[in-house]
């Protein structure tokens, strides 16, 4: 799978789960070229986003929320996920 076909992939999914008011995802894994989790192809992103469902709920249960919405892409195609909330 592509980079620009991972990322449509996360952005579906987190679309389809949360209906954010903002959504966006960055591939930074050019920042990391040659580090041993990416050289089997697996990238490294940058979601932001934001959504109503997240209104009352910590940061913590948010990161695993949508670390449970792209648990079958880590660590095969997502090697490293930061969030921005």
């Amino acid at each position: 799978m592509t980079s620009s076909n991972r990322i449509a992939t996360i952005k579906q999914r987190l679309l389809t789960a949360f209906s954010p008011a903002q959504l966006e995802v960055q591939d930074d894994s050019a920042q990391h070229a040659g580090h041993a989790g990416s050289q089997g192809g697996a990238g490294h992103y940058t979601v932001i986003i934001a959504a109503d469902c997240f209104k009352d709920k910590t940061r913590i249960a948010v990161h695993r929320e949508i670390y449970d919405v792209l648990a079958d892409m880590i660590p095969e195609q997502i090697h490293a996920l930061r969030i921005r909330l």
